[in-house]
């Protein structure tokens, strides 16, 4: 039997009213001045909330809106694709992983392709990173077995990294940091 004491009474409030043009506006500018976004994920915010709530007159084009704040410099889809990768990288990710979460932010491939090229010149540091994270190759505490070897490499490929780099990885004994061949 439940606790009557603990559930609370469900609260009887009037439906918000719908949106006009000038609310639509405000809820954007409160969103782009609290969360670094896209443009696509502004216009996918804003369609919620106007699925939410409505909307007085025409529907409102949101593409528009999104744009006109990108041009006043509140959206900015390549600052957020550059910040976005460089958090994903120190992480320990690869190029592939953080490909794909710019795909999921809604930046378009042409415009993520210069932060992809940033990702691939730091791979090998990154998956060094991701080892370290997870003790995988020379950050274990003792040599895997081929079960834990095959387990270290896929974590390594869910990550991003390139197969010939993770398996550098993982092939290598405990406390033998390998080095680049590139440089």
């Amino acid at each position: 039997m439940a606790q009557s004491w603990r559930v609370k009474p469900e609260r009887h409030q009037k439906p918000r009213p719908p949106l006009d043009r000038e609310a639509l506006e405000r809820i954007a500018l409160h969103y782009v001045g609290r969360y670094a976004t896209t443009r696509a994920r502004l216009k996918s915010y804003l369609t919620r909330k106007v699925k939410e709530r409505g909307f007085e007159g025409a529907p409102p084009d949101l593409d528009s809106l999104a744009e006109r704040l990108a041009g006043l410099g509140y959206v900015d889809d390549a600052a957020f694709a550059a910040a976005r990768a460089a958090s994903l990288q120190r992480r320990g990710y690869g190029e592939r992983r953080i490909g794909e979460a710019l795909r999921f932010a809604g930046i378009e491939d042409e415009e993520a392709q210069a932060v992809k090229e940033v990702a691939r010149g730091g791979a090998w540091g990154a998956a060094l990173r991701f080892a370290q994270r997870k003790r995988i190759g020379p950050y274990a505490t003792e040599a895997a077995d081929p079960a834990g070897r095959q387990k270290a490499f896929a974590a390594m490929m869910r990550a991003g990294h390139p197969f010939e780099i993770a398996r550098r990885i993982v092939h290598t004994s405990p406390g033998d940091i390998p080095q680049s061949d590139e440089g």
